[in-house]
């Protein structure tokens, strides 16, 4: 008898592009104050990443893991060669705001949904999947801290052959980066 996981399923559903209704039939309803994009993110729980298949290096997931290994690297004007626009000019408006001595724009754990930081806990329930689609591509993070679930939405363009961060959604915390107003 042929045995099918769900997270199959979803990843080729993602990978083949499905309407958002269809998706939904197949994760659930977005939250009722999500952003817009985010109807077709799964809601069911994600493959344990022990069982996901290897990271190639160099792809989207490649990119996002570091920084749930590291907090605060999504901030860091070393790492801002792995963003592209949109995402690279609310950060660089976030440095001059910062360095200007005007104050903080953005919370230094956004890759984290703006949660403390345990990275026993996040390694443990750390869960990824990624969907590619010609030069776009999405990697949806799901982690569990304090007891709350979160869930991330990664957006990737690739650029001169390399995936670049063009956006970052909380599907839980309903914000998205390139929505800052850095000024």
């Amino acid at each position: 008898m042929l045995r099918c996981h769900p997270w199959l399923l979803a990843t080729a559903c993602l990978l083949a592009g499905l309407s958002s209704a269809a998706a939904q039939g197949l994760f659930g309803a977005p939250p009722a104050n999500a952003p817009a994009d985010s109807a077709a993110l799964p809601k069911a729980v994600l493959p344990p990443a022990e069982n996901a298949p290897a990271t190639q290096p160099g792809s989207p997931t490649a990119v996002v893991k570091p920084f749930y290994e590291h907090a605060g690297l999504e901030v860091d004007p070393a790492q801002r060669g792995h963003f592209t626009d949109p995402a690279k000019s609310v950060l660089d408006k976030s440095d001059a705001l910062r360095t200007s001595g005007q104050g903080e724009c953005l919370d230094p754990n956004m890759a984290l949904d703006n949660s403390e930081y345990d990275k026993a806990e996040i390694d443990k329930s750390l869960k990824t999947i990624e969907a590619i689609k010609g030069d776009e591509a999405k990697v949806v993070v799901a982690f569990v801290v304090a007891g709350n679930p979160h869930r991330l939405e990664w957006k990737f363009r690739k650029v001169d052959g390399d995936w670049k961060i063009s956006d970052l959604l909380s599907v839980t915390g309903e914000w998205a980066l390139s929505q800052y107003q850095c000024e």
